[in-house]
C-alpha cells in the first residue's frame, strides 16, 4: 500500500470484535485478544480499524493495543476518519454529524492515535457516504488529512464509500494509497474501479467481502465449495483474491474457527471453471 507498506493479501477487520453498530454477535473480551493475538500468529500484518468501532464501552482500537502492543515491526494498522466522530453518532442526521470538518477529522485522528498507542498511523482512509453527498465533497476533508500527514500524524491516505469519480477527485489532491469500498461475489458494480485502481498501482480493499449483514448464498457457491471441500465465505475470499492482484481482503469475524477458516482461503486455488461457474 503506498509503495511502502507490504502486507499479506488477507487481513483482519476488527469491527465485529465490538459488535459496531448494532452491538450484536459480540465475542467475549478473552476470545477478542485471542483472535487478534492468533491473527498475527497466522500471518496477518493488516488489521483494518477505527476508533468509533465502540459499543457499550467495548472499542475495537483499546482491543488491539492491549492484545498486540509493543506492535510488531510489519503490521500495518489503518483506520477511518469521516462523518462519524464518536460510534452512536451514526444516529445522527447528517447534518449534525461534524466528522468531516476540519475539527472533526483531527478529533478522529488524535482519538485513533491515542487509543492504539501510536504516534503516528499507517494509513487513514477518508470515509465518505455517511451523509449527504451533495452537500460535501472529499476535497477539503481530504487535504485537511494531507496537511495532518504533513505533520508526521499520518504516513499514508486512502478513500472508503467512493464513486468512481471522487476516486478521480481524491487522486488530484493527494497521493492515495487504497480504497477501501463494498465489493463481493453480489455486489460487483464496482468492477471499473477495481480495474482502474490496479491500472493506477493502488491497493483495493472489499469490505463485507462475504456479504456482511447479507452473507452470500447462492446454489453454484455452495457447488464450488463442494468440489474443493470449502466453505462458502471461503470461495467468496478466494474468488475476490481471483479477480484482481490489488485486492486485499479485511474479514472480520469474532469467532476463532472462522478467523482461520478466512485466512486458509488464501490457498484455495478455483479453476477457469470455476471462476466462470460464480460470475455467471
Amino acid at each position: 500500500m503506498g509503495g511502502d507498506l507490504s502486507v499479506a493479501r488477507v487481513g483482519y477487520g476488527a469491527m465485529k470484535l465490538t459488535g459496531w453498530p448494532r452491538g450484536d454477535n459480540r465475542p467475549s473480551r478473552e476470545t477478542a485478544l485471542a483472535i487478534l493475538r492468533r491473527a498475527v500468529e497466522l500471518g496477518v500484518n493488516h488489521i483494518d480499524t477505527s476508533h468509533y468501532y465502540s459499543h457499550d464501552g467495548v472499542a475495537a482500537n483499546e482491543l488491539i493495543r492491549e492484545a498486540l502492543h509493543p506492535y510488531p515491526a510489519d503490521l500495518v494498522i489503518v483506520t477511518k476518519v469521516g462523518a462519524l466522530v464518536e460510534g452512536s453518532d451514526i444516529a445522527l442526521p447528517a447534518a449534525e454529524m461534524t466528522g468531516l470538518t476540519p475539527d472533526g477529522l483531527r478529533r478522529g485522528v488524535e482519538a485513533n492515535l491515542r487509543s492504539l498507542g501510536v504516534d503516528r498511523l499507517d494509513v487513514v482512509n477518508l470515509r465518505m457516504g455517511d451523509r449527504d453527498r451533495s452537500q460535501t465533497s472529499l476535497t477539503a476533508p481530504l487535504e485537511t488529512l494531507l496537511a495532518l500527514r504533513e505533520e508526521g500524524l499520518i504516513r499514508q491516505l486512502g478513500i472508503s464509500n467512493v464513486t468512481a469519480e471522487e476516486f478521480a477527485e481524491a487522486r488530484k489532491v493527494a497521493p492515495i494509497a487504497c480504497v477501501q469500498n463494498l465489493y463481493n461475489l453480489s455486489r460487483r458494480d464496482d468492477d471499473p474501479l477495481v480495474d482502474a485502481c490496479a491500472e493506477a498501482g493502488i491497493a483495493y480493499v472489499p469490505f463485507f467481502p462475504v456479504g456482511g449483514f447479507q452473507p452470500l448464498t447462492a446454489e453454484r457457491l455452495d457447488a464450488v465449495a463442494a468440489r474443493h471441500g470449502a466453505t462458502v465465505p471461503q470461495v467468496a475470499l478466494a474468488w475476490l483474491l481471483a479477480r484482481s492482484p490489488n485486492i486485499l481482503l479485511i474479514p472480520g469475524t469474532g469467532s476463532l474457527a472462522h478467523l482461520e477458516e478466512n485466512i486458509a482461503a488464501s490457498a484455495l486455488k478455483l479453476s477457469t471453471e470455476d471462476v466462470a461457474e460464480l460470475v455467471e
